[in-house]
């Protein structure tokens, strides 16, 4: 039997595709993490596939990816946008305090999309 080798890649993409559909949706001054968009996707193991679908966005402005961090509200994909300190800045923007790369007050920000979208 053989396989088609463009499967894993389209299915890739609609995988990512997925994921930015969820991220448009946050709302400003609000954060989600990883493992939540995994989860809502139905993929809960797949928390680090969302982090290398929000890589392979940050160039897009229809995304944003700044939105998105760590369980513990880490800025952990900082590294990956075009200026070391874009993604917090762009969260400072919106109204969050971040310290040390880390949201303060991370669960008043906290945008669950398992309770605030309808499926």
């Amino acid at each position: 039997m053989s396989k088609n080798p463009d499967s894993k890649k389209v299915s890739r993409n609609d995988f990512y595709e997925s994921v930015y559909e969820i991220v448009r949706l946050i709302p400003r001054g609000r954060v989600t993490n990883y493992g939540a968009i995994a989860k809502v996707l139905g993929t809960a193991g797949a928390a680090r596939m969302v982090g290398y679908a929000m890589n392979h966005c940050l160039n897009r402005q229809d995304v944003p990816a700044h939105r998105v961090v760590n369980r513990a509200g880490l800025l952990t994909g900082r590294h990956h946008f075009p200026e070391e300190n874009s993604m917090q800045q762009r969260l400072e923007a919106e109204g969050l305090v971040v310290i040390d790369n880390q949201i303060q007050h991370f669960d008043q920000h906290f945008w669950d999309p398992m309770s605030e979208i309808e499926l």
